[in-house]
């Protein structure tokens, strides 16, 4: 099957953004999309440091952001708009109001058997901007049981097609992460691919090649669960997109309304007395 055209167009873009140009050019790149884009870029080193337009998208902190939590709350596993949060209900959760998807075909069929547990309880669709900060963090603690890849188109993640486009988060690449909590509940982290998405990275997963020319699904079990804590770096995107979070039923809520801008680190939900 070949290639689609929106996944040909994010490789060309991906192999541009990842080329060094000589320190001037690249400074003049990186200086324009600062500029295009109003990157605010006081917590991060100067434009003209990153040896490439890629460099500059997955940059990190020079001083990681901490804030004080109470406990039992989540954070904001990244820079992110919050398009959608609300209850999974008969195996459905919105793309955005009034357009819903269904929850088996996001997840591809491979954890038919966690729908019943994950009925009735919380999700929230995190969208990034080409100017937010692009990595990804744990929003709690969670213990990784399996990764699955599932290839597939590259439409753009925006607010027209959440919109207008039925079935965007199903037809798009993604990657699906299994995860329990320290009281051993079930939640899913699905990234989303989406235009111009390079790449979607998980350090704890170095097999894992997406975008690329892979037609079948890829499938990673951990017999010793990967631990990690809030707020532990776990990935990247490669440009924006969009994290999805489900979990089960009388596990958390969130806190934070539709249409709010929220920052990685800062409290969007809390844990529910179990």
């Amino acid at each position: 099957m070949a290639r689609h055209y929106t996944s040909l167009i994010s490789y060309l873009f991906g192999k541009f953004a990842g080329k060094a140009f000589s320190p001037k050019i690249q400074g003049f790149i990186n200086k324009s999309y600062v500029k295009l884009m109003k990157l605010d870029m006081s917590q991060f080193e100067s434009p003209e440091s990153y040896p490439s337009l890629n460099a500059l998208f997955t940059r990190s902190f020079k001083l990681t952001p901490k804030q004080p939590l109470e406990q039992g709350e989540i954070i904001s596993p990244c820079d992110a708009l919050v398009t959608e949060v609300g209850q999974i209900h008969e195996g459905m959760a919105m793309q955005i109001k009034g357009m819903a998807y269904d929850l088996a075909a996001l997840l591809s069929g491979r954890h038919a058997e966690d729908l019943t547990i994950l009925e009735g309880g919380s999700y929230i669709n995190l969208y990034l901007s080409p100017r937010d900060y692009h990595r990804y963090h744990m929003p709690f603690d969670l213990e990784v049981l399996s990764l699955l890849h599932i290839p597939g188109k590259l439409y753009p993640v925006n607010m027209p097609l959440l919109r207008n486009k039925l079935n965007l988060f199903v037809e798009n690449e993604r990657v699906v992460i299994e995860c329990r909590d320290i009281q051993g509940a079930k939640h899913y982290l699905v990234l989303v691919g989406a235009l111009n998405v390079g790449k979607m990275v998980v350090t704890f997963e170095k097999k894992l090649q997406t975008n690329a020319c892979a037609k079948e699904r890829s499938y990673y079990v951990y017999e010793e669960p990967i631990k990690l804590q809030i707020g532990e770096l776990f990935g990247w995107f490669e440009m924006g997109s969009t994290i999805l979070m489900f979990s089960q039923r009388g596990t958390l809520h969130y806190t934070v309304p539709i249409d709010k801008k929220v920052s990685f680190g800062e409290p969007i939900g809390k844990f529910l007395d179990r």
